[in-house]
């Protein structure tokens, strides 16, 4: 299993902006091989962004590196970095990915 997690540091104020972005848009992992499961993470605010982490699970990590090359990569990120969305930002998203080494589920 495999994690893909990127980290948005919104800027004050703009909050509402990103939410709306993010829950309105269309999404296309449903159909791609090996995709799990998705969430939209808020997170605490600092004195000069709030928090914010998209958090992709993935069969394999060779599952979510054949999306980031795939038509529908493409297509679901096709605005990022526009001036309309760059305003919402304080500074890129940071990308980190995990591979799983250990998972303990609710019996």
């Amino acid at each position: 299993m495999f994690i893909a997690m990127n980290r948005f540091r919104v800027a004050p104020g703009a909050e509402a902006d990103f939410e709306h972005m993010w829950l309105t848009r269309d999404v296309y992992l449903r159909t791609v091989p090996g995709f799990e499961s998705f969430q939209l993470l808020r997170g605490p605010a600092g004195e000069d962004h709030v928090l914010y982490a998209s958090h992709t699970v993935w069969a394999t990590k060779a599952a979510f590196e054949d999306w980031t090359r795939s038509q529908s990569f493409r297509d679901a990120h096709r605005n990022a970095g526009q001036a309309t969305t760059r305003s919402l930002y304080n500074g890129p998203p940071q990308f980190e990915g995990f591979e799983v080494l250990q998972t303990v589920d609710r019996e």
